[in-house]
């Protein structure tokens, strides 16, 4: 089969990085790359071409047997008959999915890779939430007027920063690992139980408040009501208008981001304190969050930026590719095609559509509920 790599639009990754390139090759994929595709990754056309990759125009690789686009691609619809799409495309757009049931492309949901250890290795989510928690703190730090570490001068002492995380998940444990290290005292909030003994191990401080139930089957977030939202934001708001940095990653897949930072409470805060909401792309955590803008707003930053991966595009490509290599190796079995096993947690979850059906049950039961 063939694999074909489109290059993003507005976004510096690249699916496929050379190193894993070559190692599909050797597993008898041949493997097609548009020209430039790496080069804002810090790949060059010569690297991929080095280990025997094909250089192709963009009409070219639309025709191949597999394409990798981290995004939704305009061509989608005019992909040959029986081919792969592989990506991040958003599989909760309902019409979305419903427009691709209707065309003869298998579609392979990069979000849908199950929490489950055998999948650690393919789970791109929590690849790319790592990334992101990462640099969210480096942006906080940038933005912020206080510098994060103690620091003792003959001119005075500098305290450290006040640093707040909402959602202990992959994205909210490194961004309470990565302020730590920049010297900042760490608050870390998550209602889930088991995120407690997690917030301490990366070196933050736990907010008390457990609820019970709080994670599906899956491991992810539960949506929850109004009522628990209100608790979590009186159990928070000390914490918040104390604070000099907040990075919220609170979401729940599919559903709108629970609203914890209010205006009222924003109001609340200190001048110069900056807040990155990494659920801007589900609505935000935070009130006046504006997707993919920064915002100033009473002497305070709002930082709403959807895709902090692409900000350091190098290795999140590098994580992202190795995912895809992973993932790959899984569901070609040993050969150089892809041979879906529906008998598989990890196939009859992440392949979403196959043949004009839709494999994935939580997909089919969400399409079923809006007919």
């Amino acid at each position: 089969m063939i694999i074909g790599v489109l290059k993003e639009k507005e976004d510096k990754r690249v699916s496929l990085v050379p190193q894993d390139a070559k190692n599909l090759i050797e597993k008898g994929f041949d493997i097609w790359i548009e020209e430039d595709a790496g080069i804002n990754a810090g790949f060059a056309n010569h690297d991929y071409y080095s280990v025997g990759v094909q250089i192709r125009k963009r009409q070219d690789i639309i025709k191949s047997d597999i394409i990798l686009s981290i995004n939704r691609f305009e061509e989608i619809g005019n992909v040959k008959d029986g081919s792969y799409v592989i990506g991040l495309y958003n599989p909760f757009d309902i019409e979305f999915i419903r427009s691709l049931v209707n065309k003869s492309v298998n579609y392979i949901a990069l979000e849908l890779i199950p929490r489950i250890s055998r999948a650690q290795s393919m789970d791109v989510l929590s690849s790319m939430a790592t990334v992101a928690g990462y640099k969210a703190v480096l942006l906080a730090a940038d933005y912020s007027v206080k510098m994060f570490p103690l620091l003792m001068t003959a001119g005075g002492t500098i305290t450290p920063a006040k640093v707040l995380v909402i959602g202990a998940g992959v994205a909210g444990l490194q961004a309470i690992a990565t302020a730590k290290r920049l010297g900042a005292n760490v608050w870390g909030f998550d209602p889930r139980p088991a995120t407690k003994e997690q917030i301490k191990s990366v070196g933050g401080n736990y907010i008390e408040f457990q609820l019970e139930e709080f994670e599906d089957k899956s491991g992810y977030a539960k949506e929850v009501d109004d009522q628990i939202i209100q608790k979590e934001r009186e159990v928070l708001y000390p914490f918040v208008v104390e604070s000099d940095v907040i990075i919220t990653t609170a979401a729940v897949p599919g559903k709108k981001a629970p609203l914890l930072i209010t205006e009222e409470m924003i109001n609340q805060m200190k001048m110069g304190t900056v807040i990155v909401d990494l659920a801007a792309s589900s609505g935000g955590n935070c009130q006046l969050t504006q997707k993919d803008k920064v915002i100033f707003t009473s002497n305070k930053t709002i930082i709403g930026y959807t895709n902090l991966p692409s900000l350091v595009p190098l290795d999140s490509s590098k994580l992202y590719s190795r995912n895809i290599y992973n993932l790959l190796s899984h569901i070609s079995r040993g050969s150089n095609e892809i041979k879906p096993d529906f008998e598989d947690e990890i196939d009859r979850n992440v392949i979403l559509i196959f043949n004009k059906q839709i494999v994935n049950n939580r997909i089919k039961e969400m399409l079923d509920r809006w007919t």
